[in-house]
Order: C-alpha cells, then sequence, then structure tokens
C-alpha cells in the first residue's frame, strides 16, 4: 500500500477509535466466508463497525488516539467499533463466539480504557438498553402507583363509612 494510502486508513481507524464508545478486538483465524459473512450482517444489524486491519496501521492509529492495545493485536487481527453503544459489540461477538470456536475474541478498550476479554464476557452480558429503561421508569412509576392506592384506600374506606351510616338510618 502508498504511504498516502495508509495514511488515510490510519486516520480513518482513529476517527473510528475516537467516535467509538468500545472497541473489541477478534481474531478470525478459521473462520470461512460463509460464517464471516454471517458475522457481518449480524454486526451490521446490531449498528456495529467490524473492520479488517493491518496489525502496524491499527498499532498506529490507536498510539494516535493514546490507547494501548499493542497486547491484543497479533495475528489476523479485526476490529469491532461500537460508535452507537457499547454494549452491541460485546454482546454480538461473545454470542457468536460462542456458536463457532473459531472466533476468538481478545479484549478491547471501553470509552477508551483497555478491557479484558472477561470484561468484554461481562459487557455482554448487560441488558439491553430498553430492558434497562423499562426498570427506571418502572422504578419512578411505582411510588406514585402506591401515592395513589394510599388516597385510594382513604376515599374507599370513608365511602364504606357512608355507606354503613346510611344502612343503620334506613
Amino acid at each position: 500500500m502508498a504511504r498516502p494510502e495508509k495514511e488515510a486508513v490510519v486516520n480513518e481507524l482513529s476517527e473510528k477509535f475516537t467516535n467509538a464508545k468500545s472497541v473489541v478486538v477478534t481474531d478470525y483465524k478459521g473462520l470461512n466466508v460463509a460464517e464471516i459473512t454471517e458475522l457481518r450482517k449480524e454486526l451490521r444489524e446490531a449498528g456495529v463497525d467490524y473492520t479488517v486491519v493491518k496489525n502496524t496501521l491499527a498499532r498506529i492509529a490507536a498510539q494516535k488516539v493514546e490507547i494501548d492495545i499493542n497486547d491484543f493485536i497479533n495475528g489476523p487481527t479485526a476490529l469491532a467499533f461500537g460508535i452507537e453503544d457499547a454494549v452491541s459489540p460485546a454482546k454480538v461477538l461473545v454470542d457468536f463466539a460462542n456458536k463457532h470456536e473459531k472466533l476468538e475474541i481478545r479484549g478491547g478498550a471501553l470509552n477508551g480504557e483497555l478491557i479484558s476479554l472477561e470484561k468484554v464476557k461481562s459487557l455482554a452480558d448487560i441488558p439491553p438498553k430498553e430492558v434497562l429503561l423499562a426498570g427506571v421508569f418502572a422504578g419512578m412509576k411505582a411510588p406514585i402507583s402506591g401515592l395513589v392506592n394510599v388516597l385510594q384506600g382513604n376515599i374507599r374506606g370513608l365511602a364504606m363509612v357512608l355507606n354503613q351510616i346510611k344502612e343503620q338510618k334506613a
């Protein structure tokens, strides 16, 4: 690759490192074309950018943005960038690695901080954003519902007392 092309690739990777909420480093060696195509499709549907990179260019780009992922970059390397969501790359890759043993997850970075394979797996266990938001809203709704029930209980009690007085006088 000519030098200007390499610089363009390094600049593009640096921009992805900067914009990504998370990056997961994988080794795709041993996967056949159909499996890689399936993986790319799943990642694309999750809004994840999956790029096969030359190790030297990936190291230079990571150094440029001060992310030290050199320990994870050796052999065939592909990077999954979670631009919209920090959890999606880990979730899709861990699920895929469980089905296809040849995909190796090496580690990654979360908001610029290095994370190990174990942390990538624990990141994949986080429920989807919608589930977390539903839990927050349910927690916010619970005190209001309790207050409504208490107020209704007092009104219901008053109605029952008035009804008993009416029955006694009748």
